[in-house]
């Protein structure tokens, strides 16, 4: 077909031509997400924000607690002060008890899957319903109020309830106290976040991670936030100051939560490379390797113990490290108008990888999180190696060790440097901007792993990311969609818990970053989430509305489709046509249609009859032929050029100029075979070789979600049409991104050519 229309009715007739296609298919995928978010209230904005009369509770700690290396004991002493700041009165308070995961009776040994294996020993059996050696979970000796007399409490698995004598009215605090300890489990043998290791040496090292009872979270979405801790959704704590003491073996080394209240502890040569660490541009060694493999033979000849006096306020946890083995370094980190002290604690196992990198890969977080969020607002951000990867403010527990030789491979390297940015990281979501993991994992880990991304890909070029780039989640998710879960899955019931609360959502934000917003629209919306909601409770709706709401871009497509549903994406070039305007100049259409003509493939029956030398009457008597003969059909006459020239005389300079430029016209045909509505990325390769990228927006698919056609005018001819040419979209199938389709060879197909 060609277009046989004057250039000005094709003009007036474009927006028929393109856009008015009839509806024919809508599955509702750019329906707005009124009815899944909650509705806006004077706590919550419909806007994302804090409502003005937005309240959270808030728990103050004072703890003193010893840690007994012989058992491997911890026992402690607690007084909570407990704040309403709610509207309502409270009857009771909820009290996490995060230990019992390993009681022996826990849930979590009793919801766990098991089979028979072929090959099983009699520890194997044993260890079913946990580990029969060990007697685990929070041991509470004595709940008393703040003068010392009992409170009735109710432990279920690990919530334990506080009945209250009388109500805690609104805008009161009540005081009480509790008594415990537990037995610290050996983490090499059981796992878990914190717990103990011993080394070849005989030396410990312990990390103390959800170790005292802590207050469940009061809001105003949930009432009390006291669903079971089974193992995979994580915590959901309430803002407070702890003022913790804790007392260890004298010659240990306690890196916690926090700053150290009475330096007097450390010698004084340690108190003075503190001081040159806070100045310095790289790393200082305060407790040097040398002095740690002096103490490590020296375990058990050092008596007594030493009482380390930590504070933080505004936190909504406290960790702590402990053991004679921890090499200690540190430098400053300007943040703001202070200097936040970011520092390493590591055994002589990890030595040759995190005296270089650990404590300049905290800088470097603090560096991009803070400028992508908010100023870091602690006085110290800590790295722990201990075999792991925990959180917790102002310190995490990563791994990273090296062999005999001080050797270590490339993978851990990267592991390490990886682990680390996205432990310190959690400082960001959800330390300070404070989600609930135990609903919502992908709230903390996602919007990290998105971070931690950014962060790596700023640390060198060509960072071997494992998350973050699109074409990481290719393959889970054009897998079997029994084996899926939507990412707005609670942390207890995701499928495939890894690619649903880390990958997808972190390749979800990037997409949403590099594609559909772009950087500068991105990157302040997120910022003003960030300063939202630092040091509050946020819900995914809080989220939603505040990347809309700051970037003036409609996004409940991209939540509906990315968060809400499996759907992969997957679409196609289905068609192309080509055509140019008809410039109705005789002399340019005549050539232009002899040209076609003889590009055209002759006929089956034509190259047979040249094959075989065939001679037609007319060539065997000339006196047949006439003037059609001879004639050329498209071969033009004066009349041609007549009527040509009054439409010339028709058009206006710039139709005239439009003609000219001999543009070409494509019309391309999308389909979306995957059900994912994502903008389109079409990349024409011209016949010289040079190429044009152009993005067409997601809305294209808003009136039919299933084909889509647009027409692209050219100035250059198209060798050849590429969707997602830099594989921006995770396409769960690049063969059908082709027109003409490519061939895809894989190794195999090349292996087997060769040898055949």
């Amino acid at each position: 077909m060609r277009f046989q229309l004057p250039l000005i009715l094709i003009l007036s007739l474009g927006s028929l031509l393109v856009y008015g296609q009839k509806e024919s298919y809508n599955n509702n995928k750019f329906k707005q997400l009124d009815e899944e978010l909650p509705n806006p209230n004077s706590y919550r904005t419909g806007s994302g924000a804090p409502g003005h009369k937005y309240w959270q509770q808030k728990a103050d700690y004072v703890i003193e607690a010893s840690l007994d290396e012989a058992k491997n004991q911890l026992h402690g002493e607690e007084t909570i002060t407990y704040f309403n700041n709610s509207p309502s009165p409270i009857k009771y308070l909820w009290v996490q008890l995060d230990q019992n995961m390993r009681a022996t009776n826990s849930n979590t040994y009793k919801i766990s899957q098991n089979k028979i294996k072929e090959t099983a020993s009699p520890k194997d059996f044993a260890r079913i319903d946990g580990y029969p050696d060990y007697d685990g979970g929070h041991k509470i000796q004595e709940v008393t109020d703040q003068n010392g007399q009992p409170l009735p409490y109710t432990i279920n698995q690990t919530m334990m309830r506080i009945d209250l004598p009388q109500v805690l009215k609104s805008n009161e605090n009540i005081v009480f106290n509790i008594k415990w300890y537990y037995n610290i489990n050996d983490r090499k043998l059981m796992g878990g976040r914190g717990g103990y290791e011993t080394f070849a040496d005989g030396n410990t090292l312990y990390t103390i991670t959800q170790w005292f009872p802590r207050m469940a979270v009061y809001d105003d979405v949930n009432g009390w936030q006291n669903k079971q801790f089974l193992g995979n959704g994580e915590f959901a704590l309430t803002f407070g100051d702890y003022d913790v003491k804790f007392t260890a073996p004298a010659d240990h080394i306690v890196g916690a939560t926090g700053v150290l209240q009475d330096s007097t502890i450390l010698s004084e040569e340690i108190r003075e490379r503190l001081e040159q660490a806070k100045y310095s541009e790289k790393p200082i060694e305060i407790v040097t390797k040398k002095e740690v493999i002096k103490k490590e033979k020296k375990k058990g000849k050092v008596k007594g113990t030493t009482t380390w006096h930590y504070k933080a306020e505004n936190v909504r946890d406290f960790a702590l490290g402990s053991s004679r083995k921890f090499i200690w370094d540190a430098m400053g980190v300007e943040m703001g108008d202070k200097i936040v002290m970011a520092m390493s604690y590591y055994p002589k196992e990890a030595y040759e990888l995190y005296s270089r990198y650990s404590t300049e890969a905290v800088a470097h977080t603090l560096d991009v999180y803070s400028r992508m969020t908010f100023d870091y607002p602690y006085p110290v951000a800590i790295s722990v190696e201990a075999n792991n990867g925990m959180e917790y403010p102002m310190i995490c527990f990563n791994y990273g060790r090296v062999d005999k030789e001080g050797h270590y491979t490339k993978r851990t390297k990267y592991g390490m440097l990886s682990v680390i940015i996205h432990e310190v990281g959690h400082n960001y979501f959800p330390m300070i901007v404070n989600s609930d993991e135990r609903q919502w994992t992908w709230m903390d880990e996602g919007l990290n792993s998105f971070l931690q991304f950014v962060a790596e890909q700023e640390w060198e070029e060509n960072y071997p990311s494992m998350e973050g780039f699109p074409r990481t989640v290719v393959d889970y998710m054009k897998g079997n969609p029994d084996n899926i879960s939507p990412i707005m899955t609670n942390s207890e019931s995701i499928h495939q818990f890894g690619w649903n609360a880390y990958s997808k959502p972190s390749v979800a934000l990037n997409i949403l970053r590099e594609t559909v917003m772009g950087r500068e629209l991105f990157d302040y919306a997120f910022k003003t989430y960030a300063n939202r909601w630092m040091f509050k409770h946020p819900t995914p709706a809080d989220f939603f509305r505040t990347m809309e709401d700051a970037s003036g871009v409609d996004l409940d497509w991209f939540w509906r489709g990315w968060f809400y549903t499996i759907e992969p994406c997957d679409i196609s070039i289905k068609n192309v046509v080509y055509d140019q305007l008809n410039t109705k100049n005789p002399e340019i259409e005549s050539a232009r249609l002899k040209a076609e003509r003889d590009q055209k493939t002759p006929d089956i029956t034509t190259i047979h009859n040249q094959e075989e030398g065939l001679t037609t009457r007319l060539e065997k008597k000339p006196e047949l032929k006439d003037f059609y003969n001879s004639y050329d059909e498209y071969d033009y006459n004066t009349e041609d050029v007549e009527r040509y020239k009054k439409y010339d005389a028709s058009l206006n300079e710039n139709d005239k100029a439009w003609i000219k430029e001999n543009k070409h016209i494509y019309q391309v045909d999308f389909e979306n075979v995957g059900g994912l509505v994502m903008p389109i990325i079409i990349e024409f390769t011209y016949q010289d070789g040079s190429k044009e990228k152009r993005y067409i927006p997601a809305e294209i698919w808003k009136n039919s979600d299933q084909v889509v056609s647009k027409v692209f005018i050219l100035d250059q001819e198209v060798s050849s049409f590429t969707l997602d040419p830099n594989k921006e979209t995770a396409d769960i199938d690049y063969s059908n991104n082709y027109f003409p389709r490519h061939e895809e060879v894989n190794r195999f197909k090349l292996y087997k050519s060769k040898k055949h």
